[in-house]
């Protein structure tokens, strides 16, 4: 009976694996969604009792924009950016627009690529890894003439999504930030690929208010950069400041587990019926 079973058993064992493998980045993406939503599903509660309060702190990040001198660098062959930007100033970086201990200073929302994600400081492996981080250096996302905010996240990770669309974003779209209550809506513009050392692509432009957002291209050898710029709407558009603060959409449902909770059952009635069988065969 046992010898009459193994072949069974090894194809389940084959089938499981294989579709646990097949499943696996869109499970991963999912929970990672989950974690997202759950953090800014948060953050709008942290804002009520947050110190200094969000009034301070949005004053102070148009303190610190005035007082920054807007540039960063891409450094070729590294994953993510990282800033080189300083204020002439005594306000630490860390400490504007901190909703809570782990930095969390936003919210991105892009409904084209169903992307809601918390909005960290700076562009640390730890901050990507859970969201989009913000280019130190850059101007902070609190808007205004003569500025440029740079938000940059991974793409092509195995275990979440991140901006991995972000290539499927094109003129005339539209995202929006949420930072501190206030709800930041940009048009895009312009998209294009730049190697790591163009840094003049991300410099402020005066009088405009723009957001850039950056990420790794191609999959896997990210020796360039995706650049997506938008220029402010004003007025901010009436359905985006009613969804402001709102508990995120994502993820949606969940058809991995009915993927693989179908595979169980299939494999458990295959098992079944030639456990049935092994035991006729016995008898």
């Amino acid at each position: 009976m046992v010898k009459r079973l193994l072949l069974p058993v090894l194809i389940s064992a084959l089938v499981l694996v294989g579709v646990g493998l097949l499943l696996y980045p869109s499970t991963a993406a999912w929970i990672s969604q989950y974690n997202q939503s759950k953090i800014v599903g948060e953050y709008a509660h942290r804002l009520q009792s947050v110190r200094p309060d969000r009034v301070a702190q949005l004053e102070a990040g148009r303190e610190y924009n005035k007082a920054l001198a807007s540039g960063a660098e891409l450094k070729s062959g590294a994953r993510i950016a990282s800033g080189t930007g300083s204020a002439k100033g005594s306000w630490r970086y860390e400490d504007i627009l901190r909703a809570d201990e782990n930095g969390t200073m936003g919210r991105i929302k892009i409904d084209k690529i169903d992307v809601d994600m918390p909005i960290y400081h700076g562009t640390t492996e730890a901050s990507l890894l859970k969201g989009a981080g913000h280019l130190e250096g850059t101007s902070l996302p609190v808007g205004g003439p003569s500025t440029r905010t740079v938000i940059t996240a991974h793409r092509g990770l195995a275990s979440a999504r991140l901006f991995t669309d972000l290539n499927q974003i094109s003129k005339g779209d539209t995202f929006t930030l949420e930072v501190f209550g206030e709800v930041l809506t940009y048009r895009v513009f312009e998209t294009q690929v730049v190697a790591p050392s163009e840094t003049r692509a991300i410099e402020a432009m005066e009088g405009k208010d723009l957001a850039t957002l950056v990420t790794c291209t191609p999959l896997g050898i990210n020796s360039h950069r995706i650049l997506v710029t938008g220029e402010r709407v004003i007025p901010t558009p009436a359905r985006d400041k009613a969804n402001a603060g709102k508990a995120s959409q994502l993820p949606r449902f969940p058809w991995w587990a009915v993927i693989a909770a179908g595979t169980l059952g299939a494999v458990a009635t295959f098992l079944t019926r030639e456990v049935r069988a092994a035991r006729r065969d016995a008898c």
